[in-house]
Order: structure tokens, then C-alpha cells, then sequence
């Protein structure tokens, strides 16, 4: 069941695990598939968190706890979601010793709310990395006009970041830009650049769903030709970015005082149209240094007919750039496209924080104390 995996995994791509619970932890499930599927990181996200909360009893000693003791509902998710983000990273410590930090990794996201707020973002980082306080947690921070900076900063302070909610060529280029510079104000403090580590999370699927979205609504046959090649096009050319800034003089320079390059993570590698093979968006990004992080059931495919034929990334950006040139050319904008995904993600973020809270209160309220 895990050749697939084990060829995902020997091409470079680091598997990691699209989710997270107290039942997966408790149960000995993430430690299982740490063990027989390859999975070497996990990450989270509020929506992943109100799932998790909201289903089972698995919160609820915890909850009583925090409802005896009448603690505000943000408090209550943050020792929640920080206690067992802190958990995974201690069932993954063997592995991010074994691979000198590179994995075994857990990535906490800091409150939606304030994506577009450097100063508060920043400061979220920090009090989140004091939280959970283990050297082998991520630091989420939204790729956002207001999250660039952040990462900058919060890169400079010694905090790894995994970057999220990356949908445009440009704005890649710009995380990647604030990675560099993160590192140099790092270095300047006399840092060691060898414990700083980050991925950058470039969103698949969904760049698909609404360019399909579109190529459906102009419903030519040359359209109908491209569904399908938009998002891994435009991950493709991400990785041919990632390429080109990190053989740069700028990296170099970096690179001799032992910093570590930011790898491209690919995301939302679910695929959201049943007509698509459901590894479409693992199979078809397969090159050394990159992460997939994958929901449940994508990784169950993969690990049963997943097919891994080595590098195929490699000779596939001039295909790429003209399928995007293509798509560009029927009347469908990239810019337009990318802006609106970035728009819509930190949305969709922001309201399931919100459902987060509902979630939780209602929980606390529940499990509260009765009076007497």
C-alpha cells in the first residue's frame, strides 16, 4: 500500500499531513502514519480546528476545564489548538531530529483576523511560537500585501514560517523576497540561520476551480481543452521561480552562513473536480525539495494507486507558460483570477475562525459548571 509513497518520498517530496485532531493524536493514528505511510509534517488551519473541536468528545476534559475557570473563547482555542499542535510536534521530534530540522514539523496559523495587519500579525507569530514552544512548529502567516512584511520580521526574529494562501507567480516572488531578507536581518542579529526554516504554500486546486469555472462559461471546444492545466502550469512555473532565486548571488551569500532554502509546499492538493484523478495534483508535482501536504483521502489514494514516475516538474515550463498564455488569450485574466483566490481564501479562513469560536462557545457553554 505504501510503494507509492515511498516513491513519492525517495523523488524529494516531503509528505506531510493536511490535518489534525486530539483523536489522531490520542489514538496513536498520527504516530501510525508517521510510521507506514511516509508522513513527515503535519499541517493545520481554523477550518481543520473546527472540525476537529466540533465532532467527538475528544475537548471536552479540556473544555470543562477552561469553562470552570470562565476563560474568554479565544483564549480557550488558542490552549486548545496550541496544545495540540505542541503534542504532534512531540510525536514528530524523531523525525525532524533525523532530518536536521528540515521535517517533522507542525504548522499553527495565526489568527485570520489580522492578515491584513503587519504589526499584529507579527506580533501573533511571536506569542504563538512562545505558546507552543517547540523548535519543530511553523508559524502560519498569510502571503498577503500585509503578511509580506511580517514575514520579514518574524523570519528576522528566529521564527520559522510556513507562508500560506500563495496563489500568483508575483506574489511568490515577493514571499520569497521577504524570506531573503527575514534571513539577512536574522544574520545581522547574529542569528544562527541553520535553526531558521520555511515553506512557502502554494495553493493547486483551486486555481483549476475557477479557471475551469471560467473556460466552462465561454464553452468553446479550444476552451473546454484547457480545463485542467491552469494550476499545475502555474505551480510549475513557481518551482521554476524557486529555481531561479535560490542559484541566485543573493542566495549564495546566505547559503554560506548555512541558511536554509524556503520550500515550495503545494496545497490544496485535494481535487476538487470528480471528472479529475484523484492524485492528478500529486502525481503531476513531483520534484526534489518540495512538500505536498495532502488531506486524508488524497493521501489514501495515493498510497493505493498513486503513480510516481519520477521527476515531472523538469522540461515542462515553456508547456506551462503556454497554457497560461493560452487561458490569458481566450479573455480570462491571471491577475484577476489570482487576486480574487487570495481574496476569497483569506475569507474563507476568516469565516471559519468565526465558525471556530461559535464552535468552541458553544462548547464551553455546554460543559460549564452547573451553579450550586
Amino acid at each position: 500500500m505504501t510503494d507509492a509513497l515511498k516513491r513519492l518520498s525517495d523523488e524529494g517530496v516531503a509528505i506531510w499531513l493536511d490535518d489534525l485532531s486530539r483523536q489522531r493524536i490520542t489514538s496513536g493514528n498520527l504516530a501510525e502514519l508517521i510510521d507506514q505511510q511516509h508522513v513527515v509534517g503535519v499541517t493545520t488551519n481554523p477550518s481543520i480546528f473546527q472540525k476537529a473541536i466540533s465532532e467527538g468528545h475528544g475537548y471536552d476534559q479540556q473544555l470543562g476545564d477552561l469553562a470552570a475557570r470562565e476563560v474568554t473563547v479565544e483564549e480557550a482555542i488558542r490552549m486548545i489548538t496550541t496544545a495540540d499542535v505542541r503534542d504532534a510536534a512531540d510525536i514528530l521530534r524523531p523525525v525532524f531530529d533525523a532530518t536536521g530540522g528540515q521535517d517533522g514539523r507542525v504548522s499553527i496559523e495565526v489568527d485570520p483576523r489580522l492578515a491584513h495587519n503587519t504589526r499584529a500579525t507579527t506580533a501573533e507569530a511571536r506569542q504563538l511560537a512562545w505558546l507552543v514552544d517547540r523548535p519543530n512548529t511553523l508559524i502560519k502567516i498569510p502571503a498577503t500585501r500585509a503578511g509580506i512584511p511580517a514575514i520579514t520580521e518574524t523570519i528576522g526574529l528566529g521564527i520559522s514560517v510556513n507562508v500560506t494562501l500563495i496563489f500568483s507567480l508575483e506574489r511568490y516572488r515577493e514571499v520569497m523576497d521577504a524570506y531573503l531578507a527575514g534571513l539577512e536581518k536574522a544574520k545581522a542579529a547574529g542569528l544562527d540561520l541553520s535553526k531558521i526554516h520555511s515553506v512557502a504554500s502554494f495553493f493547486v486546486s483551486r486555481v483549476d476551480t475557477e479557471i475551469d469555472k471560467r473556460l466552462d462559461g465561454i464553452g468553446t471546444d479550444e476552451a473546454k481543452a484547457l480545463k485542467g492545466k491552469a494550476a499545475l502550469a502555474n505551480a510549475r512555473l513557481a518551482y521554476q521561480a524557486y529555481e531561479e532565486v535560490f542559484s541566485s548571488d543573493r542566495w549564495a551569500a546566505l547559503d554560506k552562513a548555512n541558511a536554509n532554502k524556503q520550500r515550495p509546499l503545494w496545497a490544496s492538493t485535494g481535487v476538487k473536480d470528480p471528472s479529475y484523478k484523484d492524485t492528478l495534483y500529486v502525481d503531476e508535482l513531483v520534484a526534489p525539495g518540495t512538500v505536498n501536504t495532502m488531506p486524508e483521502a488524497t493521501l489514501e489514494a495515493t498510497a493505493d494507486h498513486g503513480q510516481i514516475t519520477g521527476n515531472t516538474i523538469a522540461g515542462t515550463y515553456e508547456q506551462a507558460r503556454a497554457d497560461l498564455d493560452a487561458v490569458e488569450k481566450l479573455g480570462i485574466s491571471y491577475n484577476d483570477v489570482v487576486q480574487l483566490l487570495e481574496d476569497e481564501g483569506v475569507d474563507k479562513f476568516e469565516a471559519s475562525w468565526n465558525d471556530l469560536l461559535k464552535s468552541t462557545e458553544a462548547e464551553l457553554k455546554r460543559l460549564a459548571p452547573s451553579e450550586g
